[in-house]
Parts: C-alpha cells; sequence; structure tokens
C-alpha cells in the first residue's frame, strides 16, 4: 500500500503555531497609542480656543460696560446744571481744574458710580465696579482771537467762539475679568 506522506507544512492550520510571535498585537497597541495621544491634542486645542472665546466674551462685556458709564459722565459734563467744583477738588465724579502737572483720572479716590444696566446683570454684576470721572479743563477759544471780534453786544461775534473742556474717563475693574478704562473728550460751547 502506498501512502502518501504528508508534511506539517502544507497544512496552514498546522505550520505556524510554534512560530507566533505576536506582531499583530504589538501594531494594534501602537496604533491605539497614537490615536489616543491625537485624541488628547485635540482635546488640549479645543480647551484653549474654549478659554479664548470665555475671555474674548468678558472683554467684550466689559468694554460695553465702560462704554456706558463713559456715556453717563459725558451726559452729566453737558448738563448745564451740573456744578463744577472749585479748584482740583472732586464731588460726586466731577473734578475742577487740575493743577499744573496733575493727571489724576487713573489715580483719583473721586469716581463716582456710575448707574447699574438695567436688566443685564450678567455684565456688571456689581455696580461698585463701574464707575465714571468728569474732569473740566477749563474754557479756551474754539479758533485763535475769536473773543477779539465782538459783536453788538459786546461779546464775541461768533457763538461757538469759547468752549468748556472735559475729560470724561471711565472704568470697569471686576476681580478676575476683564477691566477696561476708556477717555473722551467732550467741547461744550459755553453760553
Amino acid at each position: 500500500m502506498n501512502r502518501i506522506a504528508t508534511s506539517h507544512r502544507s497544512n496552514p492550520s498546522v505550520a505556524g503555531r510554534g512560530h507566533q510571535r505576536g506582531i499583530a498585537l504589538l501594531v494594534v497597541l501602537i496604533l491605539l497609542l497614537i490615536m489616543t495621544l491625537l485624541g488628547l491634542a485635540s482635546l488640549r486645542g479645543t480647551l484653549l480656543e474654549e478659554r479664548m472665546s470665555g475671555n474674548l466674551f468678558d472683554r467684550s462685556l466689559a468694554f460695553q460696560a465702560a462704554e456706558t458709564a463713559l456715556r453717563q459722565g459725558e451726559a452729566i459734563a453737558a448738563n448745564p446744571a451740573t456744578v463744577i467744583p472749585s479748584g482740583s477738588t472732586c464731588a460726586s465724579g466731577v473734578c475742577g481744574p487740575p493743577t499744573a502737572g496733575l493727571d489724576r483720572s487713573l489715580g483719583t479716590t473721586g469716581w463716582a458710580n456710575a448707574a447699574a444696566l438695567t436688566g443685564n446683570t450678567l455684565a456688571v454684576p456689581n455696580a461698585s465696579d463701574l464707575q465714571y470721572l468728569v474732569e473740566y479743563l477749563g474754557e479756551y477759544n474754539t479758533t485763535a482771537k475769536c473773543d477779539q471780534i465782538l459783536g453788538p453786544n459786546g461779546k464775541p461775534k461768533d457763538p461757538l467762539c469759547k468752549a468748556k473742556l472735559f475729560r470724561i474717563s471711565a472704568k470697569y475693574e471686576s476681580a478676575g475679568r476683564a477691566s477696561v478704562i476708556l477717555q473722551s473728550a467732550l467741547r461744550i460751547p459755553s453760553p
């Protein structure tokens, strides 16, 4: 009887059992590690973008709040009934003409609290965080020598010859959030 010789090499199910090294498992684990690192890097970038957009939102709200205080200060300066203190003193957020070399806008204690923003507690949680300061800088001629050309009534011919100059500062400062300081100059014709 002729027997056909069989070899283990011809049978693939038996051939590699003793020689397997687990290379497929190692490749899959390396690929899994790379995918995890890519996912973590993506999450870190997303968190950074979220913080940046939150800071931009806080700064935008702080800017709008400070601008509101600036407009309130301008309204006070434009009001003819506003009493301007004599000398360089301040009262209720309005300061008289400064002495030579005095820039008190950022270091004075004369700041007044602005009115709270109605219906917007998100922007200004504390009313004391929103303040303004109106500084009267004096009266001046709007054009050179306009006060020398007089009309029949003895007053300058140009009704806009003299003007009062104000510097209005507004600030919003809140601990741990955005802080904004704004300034404007306001020229009001003298009566």
